[in-house]
């Protein structure tokens, strides 16, 4: 018998594969605040341009905003709902509005 087979001999056994479940990570919700000083329009830009927003939905959330005092810009992952509260906090600030936006846990 060549070398190369005395190393693949196998010993009986039965080999089992494990599988490990992979748990998806939590989500968070982006939240826009209402205030007296920030425009519907900035408020539809920042929906449009940092959560990707359609014009009409993000003009939904706007609404809600404006009419319940909060609405949700949408479902993220930990790191990602954070980097758009920055984004958020840094185009506001920019802009002189005292938009809040911040994240909670779904």
């Amino acid at each position: 018998m060549p070398d190369w087979e005395d190393e693949h001999e196998h010993d009986g056994g039965v080999i089992t594969e494990t599988q490990q479940e992979v748990k998806k990570p939590p989500l968070y919700k982006v939240l826009l605040h209402n205030d007296d000083f920030t425009t519907m329009e900035f408020v539809v830009y920042i929906l449009q341009s940092v959560f990707h927003k359609r014009e009409a939905d993000a003009v939904q959330i706007m609404l809600a905003v404006h009419q319940q005092g909060v609405g949700v810009a949408g479902v993220y992952t930990y790191e990602i709902a954070e980097a758009k509260v920055d984004k958020v906090a840094q185009l506001a600030r920019a802009n002189d509005y005292p938009l809040l936006c911040t994240l909670e846990a779904e």
